[in-house]
């Protein structure tokens, strides 16, 4: 009997430890399929306020803190801008010191817990930047999507569709400009956002399902006034733009693709999620499978490592990516644009995190962006 209560419990510890396995791939997995709209990634390191002053703020050293550009400042009630590093001002070795450029809403006490975010407006188009706009629905496959819609005298639409993290206003950092050159923005939601439907299993389908609403954003123009659109995504967003200007039914309105940031791997980006959450590295691949049974996603790496479920660009295609980002790898968009190198650009942005390429350097972003844009628009 010795024999047969021993093997007995083998098996029960194997099967446990199974379980435990299973289980803790699982909440690993919620890194990207529960990210939660207008919270920080996990990558995202929390910082310290340890001072402000006419103008500067002090933060804890970091690689995050040390990044050029300018960024929005968020905490728990508080958004602020903070523009660039100063470094002649005084401050203690383990900080740094930056310009504050303003306080949008709240304050700024020493010892108040922020992290730096790509989003540098906050609010609608007309609160962060007085320009007019309306508050519409699209109708989506799930039920109605709330979306801002910026009017303007060209015929052809940009369609805004932010990613992991962020909201609809993210796309006020470009809304400004778009409008400056008279081009119509529709900035939309997605299932799963504030006030939209949420997904039926209540997950983040990193753009497999959600693109669908994309497809209802390009309808909804076409069915207003739009001859053609240009789809400009960011991370996750980006990888619905690619799906919808390659699925949709009305798929030969899309002119071009601007792709910030691109998640051209879910698996990539699930891994640097559940990694920067210190899944231990055996269990990534509890997380991998996890996340693809819970959501149902599909495809797998090809041999240059992005998505095989992604289809190529068809359309002229920008893309603005960079080495510092750690969710959605920069070799891959690099990849991406030497094979379709006739068709899609791609615009190198060091020293920026995931899906903030605009703000290290929004005049050259800018200029990027409107020498792609004058022959579409």
């Amino acid at each position: 009997m010795r024999p047969v209560k021993a093997t007995a419990v083998a098996v029960t510890a194997a099967l446990a430890a199974g379980a435990a396995g299973v289980a803790a791939g699982r909440l690993a997995s919620d890194a990207a399929l529960k990210a939660p709209a207008g919270r920080p990634l996990p990558t995202e390191p929390r910082l310290t306020v340890h001072g402000t002053a006419a103008g500067q703020i002090t933060l804890t050293r970091d690689l995050a803190s040390l990044r050029p550009g300018t960024y929005g400042l968020s905490g728990d009630g508080s958004h602020a801008v903070v523009g660039p590093v100063l470094d002649h001002a005084p401050h203690p070795a383990d900080t740094v010191v930056r310009r504050l450029e303003r306080v949008t809403h709240g304050t700024l006490r020493p010892g108040d817990a922020v992290w730096l975010t790509p989003n540098v407006h906050v609010g609608n188009p007309r609160a962060a930047l007085g320009i007019d706009y309306a508050d519409i629905d699209v109708p989506g496959e799930l039920g109605t999507l709330p979306a801002w819609f910026v009017p303007a005298a060209r015929h052809t639409w940009v369609i805004a569709v932010h990613g992991l993290g962020t909201t609809r206003e993210h796309s006020l950092n470009l809304i400004g400009f778009l409008h400056r050159r008279h081009v119509p923005v529709l900035a939309v939601s997605y299932r799963g956002d504030l006030g939209a439907p949420r997904s039926p299993d209540g997950l983040n389908h990193l753009g497999e399902t959600e693109w669908r609403d994309v497809d209802a954003a390009i309808r909804y123009a076409v069915r207003y006034g739009a001859h053609r659109v240009v789809l400009l995504g960011w991370s996750t967003g980006a990888a619905m733009a690619l799906r919808a200007a390659a699925h949709s039914g009305v798929r030969e309105r899309v002119a071009g693709l601007v792709l910030d940031s691109p998640v051209l791997s879910w698996q990539t980006t699930l891994r640097a999620l559940a990694t920067a959450r210190h899944t231990p590295g055996a269990l990534l691949p509890l997380a991998v499978r996890a996340a693809q049974g819970r959501a149902g996603l599909h495809g797998g790496p090809q041999a240059n490592g992005t998505d095989a479920a992604l289809p190529p660009p068809a359309v002229p295609t920008l893309l603005f990516h960079g080495p510092g980002d750690v969710v959605a790898p920069w070799h891959l968009s690099r990849h991406l644009a030497d094979r379709h190198s006739g068709r899609v650009a791609l615009h190198t942005v060091p020293d920026a995190p995931h899906g903030a390429m605009w703000n290290p350097d929004p005049g050259a972003y800018e200029e990027a962006l409107r020498r792609f844009l004058t022959p579409l628009v």
